[in-house]
């Protein structure tokens, strides 16, 4: 991972580091399947009226255009404009509506691909990257239980991959925005902008932000981040925001809505999904429950998985679909899985097997060989000139390829692993390698272990 980026922020990834990734998809996508969510592909280009209809990172978007535009084409300001999507929320919630009638509700989704968002390349953050959103959008209505449905769904998805203990951190628009409310603050959408601003910038700044941006009292100030301090892995949280002596409908609604949240996921995953009342996410589109995952000991990093609530992203008319989703940062953790060697692939190419040459004239047969353990699922490699035996033993070790095998001029066939020395004889239309060989596999490294342990 000391490589130096052709072009920064853009990744790629060599062929173990891929492996990786692949295990890392193959994963998510396994745990979603299995959960009864549908896979669904949009394109890559949207309108920039489509992506900005709620007033999100315009700063940020790519805008699309040919080198050589038609004198007719838009401009970029214009609505009808090009832009890659920045994440895959706002493209599914036009595809909903635009489906709809072809579409069984409640709708369960998932969807990975990569996005396009020009922000500033760091760690954790990249230019060009793959996301794995999973949600649940209703047709008018959508209950509630599907937002503790989800947070089950992505605790188990992230305990499968080989990363660190994490925390699913859980709060409510709605219990947020009432408390504003409670207190006099009725720019709760400026508020929550603040809040969610608190780990960059500290709570003093944050007061300030509140005091110089609307407004607030350093009597309100305090009532805000004093709701906002409060973390609890049960839920205890409920009588604690009481205690703080705020009452409005809208507070008890979404204190109810967490409380069931927090009190399933306890008993489900228990420490791994927890009330905290400081996260605000900044997206005006949340309407309820809402949700940040950090991994332990990589808090720096932020949010690998993170998600909400939404009953009004997506309308056709008076019909609205309200959904929940939650979205996995998967180049974020992967690029970390990497750089902290958390796991290791267990060979760099998928091949099992190399067919050696005795000569050139065995070249055809080797094929034939080749196919036979194809057709039973072992990646195959023949070699491609009849150099010394020693040689290409010694670029199938280069390549990482487990076995070699041999075919002799007396027909008999063995087969050598590499790594320990043992060649037995083999025959093509049987012989199976053990099956950790048959494809390249994810394991956490023994650092990854050890650290945790």
């Amino acid at each position: 991972m000391a490589r130096t980026a052709s072009l920064s922020g853009f990744p790629e990834w060599l062929p173990q580091e891929r492996l990786v990734e692949l295990h890392v998809l193959d994963t998510l996508r396994r745990t979603f399947e299995l959960h009864g969510f549908s896979s669904i592909e949009t394109r890559a280009v949207e309108t920039v009226g489509q992506l900005l209809r709620k007033g999100e990172i315009d700063k940020e978007v790519y805008g699309l255009s040919r080198l050589q535009d038609d004198e007719d084409s838009a401009s970029k300001a214009d609505a009808n404009a090009l832009a890659l999507h920045f994440d895959l929320t706002v493209p599914f919630a036009r595809y909903v509506v635009e489906n709809a009638g072809y579409l069984a509700f409640p709708f369960r989704r998932y969807q990975i691909q990569k996005v396009w968002r020009g922000e500033r390349p760091q760690e954790g953050r990249a230019r060009e990257f793959t996301q794995a959103d999973i949600d649940v959008v209703g047709d008018g209505t959508l209950p509630f239980r599907y937002d503790v449905e989800l947070a089950l769904v992505i605790c188990e998805a992230l305990s499968a991959l080989p990363i660190p203990p994490f925390r699913l951190r859980v709060n409510n628009r709605k219990l947020a925005e009432g408390f504003y409310r409670g207190i006099g603050l009725t720019d709760t959408a400026g508020v929550l902008r603040s809040i969610d601003k608190l780990e960059k910038v500290g709570p003093e700044r944050v007061a300030e932000l509140l005091h110089e941006e609307l407004g607030a009292t350093p009597e309100q100030a305090k009532a805000a981040l004093e709701l906002a301090s409060i973390r609890t892995e049960d839920t205890s949280f409920v009588q604690r925001v009481r205690d703080l002596g705020v009452e409005d409908d809208l507070l008890e609604e979404g204190l109810a809505e967490l409380e069931e949240v927090i009190a399933a996921a306890s008993a489900t995953a228990p420490g791994t999904v927890i009330a905290d009342l400081s996260i605000a996410r900044g997206l005006d589109y949340y309407t309820g429950t809402v949700y940040e995952t950090v991994l332990v000991g990589h808090e720096h990093l932020g949010s690998i998985c993170s998600g909400g609530r939404y009953d009004a992203l997506a309308t056709k008319g008076n019909r609205k679909f309200p959904g929940v989703g939650l979205s996995v940062g998967v180049t974020r953790l992967v690029s970390r899985i990497l750089s902290a060697e958390l796991a290791v692939a267990s060979r760099t190419v998928p091949t099992a097997v190399l067919v050696a040459l005795a000569d050139d004239a065995s070249w055809g047969a080797a094929q034939a060989v080749a196919a036979q353990l194809r057709a039973r699922g072992i990646a195959t490699e023949v070699a491609a000139t009849a150099e010394k035996f020693g040689k290409q033993i010694k670029y199938a070790d280069r390549r990482g390829i487990p076995f070699v095998w041999f075919m002799h001029h007396d027909g008999r066939h063995e087969v050598k692993d590499i790594r320990s020395g043992e060649q037995l004889a083999a025959d093509p239309e049987t012989w199976m390698p053990p099956a950790v060989d048959i494809i390249p596999s994810v394991r956490r490294s023994a650092a990854s272990v050890a650290a945790e342990g």
